[in-house]
């Protein structure tokens, strides 16, 4: 998988290929979907949800330019997969999860079997961030938003990332937020289409 879908399709952060290969994705699946857990493809998880494609995961985490000291906002849980890479490479990884059910999987998963000790959970409205351990040095939003929330580049520390796909419904562009001294630098990466933000600052239920 990390070298026909990650390495091959231009990805070279050592650090990320490192993370992909120790993360096993079929752990973030059910066991129905075991077989096909490391295809080049999203698989749905429950509730509407799906873990992204192996690809995209590892693109969105390169693009956050990780060093292992940084405290990771990530916006929409889901399987869990995602903080997982996030964890092997920063220093604390919080995670806010809309749907209650998936939240509780995802920090069995995490913190119940795979032991890790520097990922929060918190159920909640992604689109709103987490406030109560803001500011972040990075953040990545992995469900679409018609637009990028100001309340998260709110919550953003000075020099830091924020990664988002934005769009509408059908197809987004991936976003990268770069929170400079006295501005905001925002620069578009690649097409993309992710389940949507449903939330205060994205798209309505």
């Amino acid at each position: 998988m990390v070298n026909e879908q990650v390495i091959k399709r231009g990805i070279d952060d050592p650090g990320v290929i490192k993370a992909m290969l120790k993360v096993e994705r079929h752990r973030f699946v059910e066991e129905a979907l075991e077989d096909s857990a490391y295809g080049d493809y999203p698989l749905p998880i429950g509730e509407g949800q799906t873990i992204s494609q192996p690809y995209m995961a590892a693109l969105m985490t390169s693009l956050l330019e990780l060093t292992g000291k940084e405290r990771v906002l990530e916006i929409g849980t889901g399987s869990g997969y995602q903080a997982a890479v996030l964890a092997e490479l920063a220093a604390k990884v919080y995670t806010v999860e809309k749907i209650k059910k998936l939240a509780k999987r995802a920090e069995e998963t995490l913190v119940g079997q795979l032991k890790y000790k520097n990922v929060l959970v918190l159920v909640g409205d992604g689109s709103c961030g987490w406030s109560g351990f803001a500011p972040y040095d990075r953040i990545m939003v992995t469900a679409s938003a018609p637009e990028i929330p100001e309340t998260l580049i709110n919550q953003l520390a000075p020099f830091g990332r924020l990664v988002i796909p934005v769009g509408d419904h059908f197809s987004q562009v991936l976003m990268v937020v770069k929170k400079e001294k006295d501005k905001v630098k925002i620069e578009s990466s690649t097409p993309c289409v992710f389940v949507p933000l449903i939330g205060k600052y994205g798209w309505q239920e």
